[in-house]
């Protein structure tokens, strides 16, 4: 089944868990997924003083595209703060994180596999 059809909502009507696998104070609202294709649109929430470290650096099999919208965090690896207004897109395999947000921040994020279910080449 594709994604639901929804008309606007206020995101506070979604829940936020606990992340897969749990880090504590980092959740997600799930807005929308396709079960059959595993494309998810999420809000992803930090918590001040959340520390994704004890997960080290991520790759995964699925494009992933990114927007924070409230406030930061510092990227570990690059050694460098992202804050509201920045975005990326992430290709299949690409190292990010891991990541440590004082002041907590959210992120609108829309993953996705390519048409032909390949990762990254």
């Amino acid at each position: 089944m594709a994604k639901p059809e929804v008309e606007f909502t206020p995101v506070s009507s979604v829940e936020f868990t606990p992340c897969d696998p749990p880090i504590e104070g980092l959740s997600e609202a799930i807005l929308a997924r396709d079960d059959e294709s595993d494309a998810v649109t999420r809000i992803l929430k930090f918590e001040p003083g959340t520390d994704t470290s004890p997960n080290g650096p991520l790759r995964h099999d699925f494009w992933e595209e990114v927007f924070i919208f409230e406030g930061s965090f510092v990227d570990q690896r690059l050694n460098k703060t992202f804050k509201a207004g920045d975005w990326a897109t992430r290709p299949p395999g690409m190292e990010h994180g891991p990541w440590i947000s004082e002041t907590g921040a959210k992120m609108f994020e829309v993953r996705y596999y390519s048409r032909d279910g390949a990762g990254h080449e």
